[in-house]
């Protein structure tokens, strides 16, 4: 694998068979597999180092062991750290993918036969009363600090919200040495006994599960599941939260609240799909079990655009083993869609079968996981009147309420428009899940234009320009 930060236009814009966007599991699967099929693969992503947020390192050689074969498998791969791709348009046969490269802020252009999209995730944030206080961060930001910087949130840290990875969060920063006195859980694990097969078809998962409650145990941590935190309290930082009981919507039961002190809390509801770069190119979503929109792929994860593939949390959260999957099960298709007299050995057949039914199995894991884990329609109640939704423009709940109940606001979009809400530097990453809920729609995809911010310099040349 070579790395080239600063390539850029001076040369024209760099070619290959494959421009795999995403550095992560899904990515660097995909990269791999199609570069031992002997196609000419560019790797973009934005971050300085491959592995993604899943596997984050501040040291290549501390790259956890689970991803070590994925990068010996990248001989030949033209890695492009710190490029973000900002946009992917049509040109001829080909595609062209417009990045802001490193540092400088400069623009790189990359063409490719065919695109991978693995763009992976990020943190779905529901918004409570004292949630901007210093001191309260992701559930995945809490993780992200430990393995990039080694630093933790706090010395006591609650760890609340939904999902499993909570479970793994709480372990680490225990391991690491924060006291952790609770994991607070909004849902109920009893929903997984709807999918006891599926269960039973994944053993791996509940022998993760397995380790991480054993974690909690030896490190003196109470799993609270259909509890919640619905208030963080402080001045300078956060000092202690309310944890609650919630019922089966996630409605707080009156006259279970109770403090918690800590010094931190780390929270998190689940992961989103990001989808601006697929939506942009017009590729079709579908709604996961969650209520989440993801991107509509094939057998051969194809999108609904030719030329176009996607894999990984993309698709749809699933983990680590089924993003790998779906990254060479891409490969072998777009292998085969760029050199379609290529003779597919035996070897490849069988290869992409057992690959097909491990998808299979551990596409239905997530399905169940996400229907476990699917925040509740209660979780609003929450919110009081001076609860700030939108962060970036200080948007409060009683006026997303107001735009709705008095000005006749139906959806998201209009709220947008009465409110600014949304409207911020995160264009509605952090809140446009509460938003439109609040609204009483589901959360729609992401369209935006440009997927990161971009120089006024890089739009000079309209995109496919010669």
């Amino acid at each position: 694998m070579t790395a080239d930060p600063h390539a850029g236009p001076a040369a024209g814009p760099a070619t290959a068979d494959l421009a795999v966007v995403g550095a992560g599991p899904a990515g660097l699967a995909a990269a791999g597999t199609a570069a031992a099929l002997g196609l000419g693969v560019v790797l973009l992503d934005a971050g300085e180092r491959v592995g993604g947020q899943i596997h984050r390192h501040s040291a290549p050689e501390e790259l956890p062991r689970a991803a070590r074969p994925l990068v010996r498998r990248l001989g030949g791969v033209r890695h492009r750290p710190a490029h973000h791709v900002w946009t992917v348009v049509p040109d001829g046969d080909s595609w062209l993918l417009h990045c802001v490269a490193g540092p400088g802020e400069t623009a790189a252009t990359v063409r490719a036969r065919a695109v991978l999209l693995a763009t992976g995730a990020y943190e779905r944030h529901l918004p409570f009363p004292g949630w901007t206080l210093p001191g309260v961060v992701g559930a995945g930001g809490a993780q992200a600090m430990l393995k990039s910087g080694r630093v933790l949130p706090g010395r006591r840290v609650v760890v609340a919200g939904s999902g499993p990875l909570l479970l793994a969060v709480a372990t680490t920063l225990a391991t690491a040495g924060a006291r952790v006195p609770a994991v607070v859980e909004a849902a109920g694990y009893t929903a997984y006994a709807r999918h006891a097969g599926t269960l039973a078809r994944n053993p791996g998962k509940l022998a993760e599960a397995a380790h991480h409650g054993s974690g909690l145990l030896r490190h003196s941590t109470r799993l609270l599941t259909r509890h919640a935190v619905t208030a963080a309290h402080g001045t300078a930082r956060v000092e202690a939260v309310t944890v609650t009981r919630v019922d089966r919507d996630w409605r707080p039961v009156p006259g279970t609240g109770r403090r918690v002190p800590c010094d931190a809390l780390a929270v998190g509801h689940g992961l989103v799909p990001q989808l601006e770069l697929a939506t942009g190119l017009g590729c079709l979503v579908r709604r996961t079990a969650d209520g989440t929109p993801a991107l509509a792929v094939d057998a051969e994860q194809r999108t609904s655009v030719p030329g176009v593939w996607a894999a990984g949390e993309t698709c749809g959260i699933g983990g680590v083993g089924l993003a790998r999957t779906e990254g060479e099960l891409a490969a072998l298709s777009i292998a085969h869609a760029l050199s379609p007299a290529r003779v597919v050995t035996g070897g490849e057949r069988r290869r992409a079968a057992a690959l097909t039914r491990r998808r299979a199995r551990l596409r239905a894991f997530a399905d169940a996981m996400a229907a476990a884990h699917r925040p509740g329609p209660g979780w609003t109640a929450w919110l009081d009147d001076g609860t700030e939704v939108c962060r970036c423009e200080e948007v409060t709940a009683d006026r997303i309420r107001e735009a709705v109940t008095t000005l006749g606001a139906r959806d998201a979009r209009t709220v947008k428009l009465l409110t600014r809400a949304g409207m911020g530097w995160c264009q509605g990453r952090m809140c446009g899940q509460a938003v439109a809920r609040l609204a009483g729609e589901d959360p729609a995809p992401d369209r935006r234009p440009l997927s990161c911010p971009v120089p006024l310099s890089h739009l000079a040349q309209p995109p496919g320009a010669a």
